[in-house]
């Protein structure tokens, strides 16, 4: 099983089967594929009884294209690949880029990183020094950045209070230390 195979695989036991919680403003979704996802891929709005009889198989062609290739994730370092992808699938790969990016400033990249949630030579190129010269520090940073997005939605948006513990056990998995601080 290749590596982006295997991360896929991982999101999706992660995200389970069909769920449709009313304070998710992403809607339904089943292996994580959202009801807007889906429509996109289709070129037309998909139905939730589509949404509740994905096959997987899909589920992995759709995140392999639009939430891996296609934002460039997979020319990150392998080390944060499944975290980026994770995000990615969460918040938008734009977003998932972004908290690359801030990362990468964060620990003092040179020259800075526009922070426009594009994958270009030289986020690739920060990103890979980066983790060649802080490592687990890059991961940690990156949790926080994630951690914080997620306060700020609750901030934002109070009724997504409830999906907090949810979210928060999900970052935790690639949380191998057992501190937040940067």
């Amino acid at each position: 099983m290749s590596n982006i195979e295997s991360i896929i695989s991982g999101l999706i036991r992660r995200a389970g089967g069909y769920v449709k919680y009313a304070a998710d403003s992403g809607g339904p979704a089943h292996f994580g594929i959202s009801q807007h996802t889906l429509s996109i891929y289709l070129g037309r709005n998909a139905s939730t009884a589509e949404i509740e009889n994905l096959d997987q198989s899909l589920a992995h062609k759709i995140y392999r294209q639009n939430y891996y290739l296609a934002p460039g994730i997979d020319q990150l370092p392998a080390m944060i690949q499944g975290f980026v992808f994770d995000s990615a699938v969460n918040h938008g790969p734009e977003q998932a880029l972004l908290f690359v990016q801030r990362s990468c400033n964060l620990l003092g990249a040179k020259p800075a990183l526009n922070e426009d949630g594009v994958m270009g030579p030289h986020t690739r190129s920060a990103t890979e020094t980066a983790a060649r010269q802080f490592s687990s520090r890059l991961m940690r940073t990156l949790l926080a950045e994630r951690r914080n997005f997620y306060f700020k939605l609750i901030e934002a948006r109070p009724a997504q209070q409830v999906l907090l513990k949810s979210w928060l056990n999900q970052l935790a998995e690639f949380d191998s230390s057992d501190t937040w601080i940067v």
